[in-house]
């Protein structure tokens, strides 16, 4: 308030602290608001009793008292006139040092202070202690001294001096009156005559003429408004009255539309020394614009509380410094609270106690620097219950860029942060899963050259033991001749069994070398394993040695497995001695069989691997151990960690290729000083166990019957011409089977073909044999080849009711298999001759049964392939197939003529295979049903009779024979 006197803040410390006057101010309420240290020490008071009380509760006296009127008509004049007022002599009393009231004697001098607009804003008195002149001059009155009244003289000179000053002083103030921002004017009198009016107030109402003329008479167009009726009011009542925002209409002109003004004023009564009203002080400030502005601003809050309490979101407001003013009924409603607060350091009880500190700190940061607050949080709700929002509060500045008040939103984000959670574990797992994809991808490039690199090799071996299996032939076949014509010879017989003992030591090597390139053909039985690691125990003891202690253990209810049981036999010897190696003659040898099931996580994980049911053949020594890289080469052919001659590196391989051509899985678990393990998985058979009849000792003999050889090399063809005819038999011979069908049409009488299985020329070694059985139909047939990838073996397996006699082979050898082809196919003949014979029945007697019909087979497959396919290879072994791709094709294509056998699919369009089979089982109620289907079972067909399950990959051979088997059942 100082600065209103344009002095810094040096000047007014020295004006008002160093001048030894006392001085005071007041505002125009007559309320203190400075004084200087010499005020403080002629009233005996302190600052802080006086700042901020009014005059007259300060200082206070007698109402009635003649001091008290004189004090208050002197303020009033100066608030009135706007021009210094003196008094020059007033008692009025004031408590002393001790607390006691002292009467003193005062002349003081008031002087208006004005602000720029002329108005008055403060009051400044001077007061000058005049008690000791005052006392003097009564004692001068009753008689003092001329020397007493010099002095008084003199005093009375100082004051008239201080006095003077002081009117320069009331000049000051009142050019403060004139330019104070505030209107301001005096009216005298009971018609309420102006006395004095600012130039506030004239721009206000718009008159200049305004002094000595009365209030009704200036300013007519308040007619109506009441203020006369106030003014009336307050002069007789003496008692001030005040308005804030009252609404006055102005006219500025005669010729002008009133205009709405708001203003806060007072009409404050100006009292004579006797007390009596004489006069009305007008003082107040025009606040249209404020108003309107209030007013603008109201509706505005208005509107914007009423769209806040619309919006789902929560909404509140704060002040400039963050303490929260307003909250939406949405809070509320939320947290289940009756109000909401917090501020910069009050936290909200309703905010998550682990998001405070982050909420508090980016909430001052915003105060702060008055940027946008933004932060998610954790809200509870009314029922305990925290959920994610984002707040964000903005600040509302004015014109100057000064914050007048915060808005904020609280949006609920819970279902975007579950979905960003969902999300982010979402991105986690498919890294997981992409990164486990690309080993497992990596793991199976590995596996899958592995494979390659095996099945290349194995295509090599079994390529090379192809060709090796005829020289061996050409060198067997002619040393056994020469050792008959050498007969006798001691030297010469040594020499030749050597050779052949080579040969058949080379013979066992290109064996190994089919059936690790799985091209051995296999002749598979149903067997279980317990029987036959049984009856091996002898012969693994002998050849193991003492030192080494064997145990075997077998399950409980272990299953059949369908498997070439010499290969298995083989398989497991090769496994021990290898196991015996490893323990160097001395350790334990643990034989296992149990039943086990792959499933499709392993299949998945691991290349060439069925999920399904096995039967698993482990192996485990307590030898010396594997390292890692070793492992990888194991089924190598020709690898080998034995010393040279020691062994030929093709065990492992052996055993490899029969297990994969088996249709099974080959693991091998080993650490080094920890033995190994030998896992071999061969697939369950759900077919009882087969009977085997062991004829391999029968003796060798010849015949006399003719023999047509067929052979493309020539080499072998003379040597088995000669074999033959050693033994006894009429031989005719051809290059190919195109020649060898010459021979068979030229009418001469054959009773055996042996012919080899390949050879060059357009007609293949199966064809021939199957013309020549169509013109010599008792006719038997004998193939021989070196190499099984050809046409006659299928699967690793030869085609039903096929003879073969691998290469190479002995002079013994030779002659047993000729002989039981030979004794087979005279079996057969008198069977069927038998039968053609058999007379008629008598006229009265049951019809005699007819010749045996084709198999009819309805076939029903989506599978276009599969179907072709199986059709095909059933047609072949000389059935009728009505093959359909659904349900509703196979029930039209059947018609009314039986069918004997169903084999279907089960998952089919239209209808399931277990449906249409109860279909047609309407009509032929005896309809055997093979269901031909990935699944390991059918539902709902577990009752249903004269049905069995082939699980898809089947072996064409194994669906041929189930079908003869049902047929032949369900006839008889």
């Amino acid at each position: 308030m100082f600065r209103l006197t344009e002095f810094t803040d040096l000047d007014l410390h020295q004006l008002f602290n160093v001048s030894p006057n006392p001085y005071v101010i007041m505002d125009p309420e007559l309320r203190i608001v400075g004084m200087n240290d010499a005020y403080l020490v002629v009233t005996n008071r302190t600052r802080q009793e006086l700042v901020g009380r009014n005059m007259f509760e300060a200082f206070p006296s007698d109402p009635a008292s003649a001091s008290n009127r004189m004090l208050r008509q002197s303020f009033a004049k100066v608030l009135a006139t706007g021009e210094v007022d003196h008094l020059p002599l007033i008692p009025y009393p004031i408590a002393g040092a001790d607390g006691q009231m002292q009467e003193r004697f005062w002349s003081a001098t008031h002087s208006p202070m004005k602000n720029s607009a002329g108005e008055i804003v403060f009051i400044l008195q001077h007061t000058v202690d005049v008690t000791d002149i005052h006392r003097l001059r009564s004692r001068l009155v009753d008689g003092g001294s001329l020397q007493a009244e010099t002095d008084v003289l003199r005093r009375v000179d100082a004051v008239v001096g201080q006095n003077a000053a002081l009117e320069a002083e009331r000049e000051y103030l009142r050019t403060l009156f004139e330019q104070a921002p505030g209107f301001m004017a005096v009216l005298r009198e009971p018609d309420h005559r102006f006395q004095i009016a600012n130039s506030t107030y004239r721009q206000l109402v718009g008159r200049e003429d305004l002094l000595g003329r009365t209030v009704r008479e200036a300013l007519p167009d308040l007619v109506g408004q009441g203020f006369y009726e106030l003014l009336d009011q307050v002069y007789k009542s003496g008692v001030p009255y005040s308005a804030h925002a009252a609404r006055v209409l102005l006219r500025p002109k005669p010729d002008h539309m009133p205009e709405e003004h708001f203003v806060d004023f007072v009409y404050q009564p100006i009292r004579n020394q006797e007390g009596n009203v004489t006069g009305i002080f007008v003082q107040g400030h025009d606040v249209t614009e404020l108003r309107r502005a209030q007013e603008a601003a109201r509706k505005n809050e208005y509107r914007f509380r009423t769209l806040a309490q619309s919006l789902p979101n929560h909404v509140w407001t704060a002040s400039p410094d963050g303490r929260v003013q307003w909250c939406n009924d949405q809070i509320l409603a939320y947290s289940g609270l009756t109000s909401f607060y917090f501020d910069a350091e009050v936290r909200s009880g309703i905010v998550h106690p682990d998001d405070n500190p982050n909420v508090e700190m980016r909430w001052n940061e915003a105060l702060r620097t008055g940027r946008t607050f933004e932060t998610e949080l954790r809200v509870r709700r009314h029922d305990g219950v925290y959920r994610w929002f984002l707040s964000r509060a903005v600040p509302v500045s004015n014109a100057q860029g000064e914050i007048e008040f915060w808005v904020a939103t609280n949006t609920d984000i819970e279902d975007q942060k579950n979905t960003e959670t969902h999300l982010t574990n979402l991105a986690e797992t498919l890294g997981h899963r992409v990164e486990e994809r690309t080993i497992e991808l990596e793991r199976t490039q590995e596996v899958l050259r592995q494979s390659q690199k095996m099945e290349a090799i194995g295509n090599l071996a079994g390529g090379i033991a192809h060709d090796f299996n005829n020289l061996l032939q050409v060198v067997t076949g002619n040393l056994q001749l020469l050792s008959r014509e050498l007969a006798g010879n001691a030297t010469a017989e040594r020499r030749i069994n050597s050779a052949l003992a080579g040969a058949s030591r080379g013979a066992r090597l290109a064996s190994q070398l089919l059936s690790f390139g799985r091209r051995q053909p296999l002749s598979p039985k149903v067997v279980n394993l317990s029987r036959l690691i049984r009856d091996m125990d002898h012969l693994l003891r002998r050849s193991l040695g003492e030192a080494i202690e064997i145990d075997t253990i077998v399950a409980g209810g272990l299953w059949n497995t369908l498997v070439d049981t010499s290969n298995v036999e083989n398989a497991l010897l090769n496994l021990a001695i290898n196991a015996r190696d490893a323990m160097n003659g001395q350790g334990k040898l643990t034989i296992e069989l149990g039943n086990a099931y792959l499933d499709d996580e392993y299949a998945r994980r691991t290349f060439d691997v069925e999920a399904g049911q096995y039967v698993m053949l482990a192996v485990s020594d307590t030898g010396t151990g594997m390292t890692p890289d070793i492992l990888a080469k194991v089924f190598d052919p020709f690898f080998t960690t034995k010393p040279e001659g020691k062994g030929t590196g093709l065990g492992l391989s052996m055993v490899y290729g029969f297990v994969k051509q088996s249709g099974g899985h080959i693991k091998i678990y080993s650490e080094p000083g920890n033995g190994t393990t030998v896992r071999i998985y061969l697939p369950r058979a759900m077919e009882e166990e087969d009977v085997t009849v062991e004829n391999s000792n029968a003796p060798a003999t010849g015949g006399s019957e003719t023999v047509l050889v067929v052979e493309d090399d020539d080499a072998v063809r003379d040597i088995t011409v000669s074999l033959l005819t050693e033994l006894g038999y009429r031989v005719l011979k051809a290059r190919d089977a195109d020649s060898g069908l010459a021979i068979v049409e030229s009418g001469v009488p054959i009773d055996l073909l042996f012919t080899d299985v390949v050879m060059p020329g357009r007609l293949k070694s199966s064809d021939l044999a199957r013309k020549a059985k169509e013109r010599l139909p008792r006719l038997a047939v004998l193939f021989t080849s070196g190499y099984t990838e050809n046409s006659i073996v299928h699967g690793g397996r030869l085609d039903a009711g096929v003879n073969l006699l691998s290469k190479p082979y002995t002079r013994e050898t030779l002659a047993r298999k000729i002989r039981q082809v030979l004794e087979q196919t005279r079996e057969a003949s008198i069977w069927s001759w038998k039968k053609e014979a058999a007379p008629a029945p008598a006229a009265s007697g049951t019809p005699a049964p007819q010749a045996a019909r084709p198999i009819r087979v309805l076939l029903v497959e989506d599978e276009a392939l599969i179907r072709i396919s199986t059709a095909d290879f059933l047609q072949d072994v000389g059935m009728v197939v009505v093959d359909a791709g659904s349900a509703n094709e196979a029930i039209g294509a059947c018609g009314d003529q039986p069918v004997d056998i169903l084999v279907t699919d089960v998952h089919l369009p239209e209808m399931s295979g277990l449906d249409l089979a109860l279909k047609l089982r309407e009509t032929w109620p005896a309809l055997p049903v093979i269901f031909a289907t990935g699944d390991r079972n059918v539902p709902g067909a577990e009752n249903v009779q004269a049905m069995e399950l082939l699980i898809k990959p089947y072996d064409y051979s194994q669906l041929e024979s189930r079908i003869r088997s049902m047929v032949a059942a369900a006839r008889a």
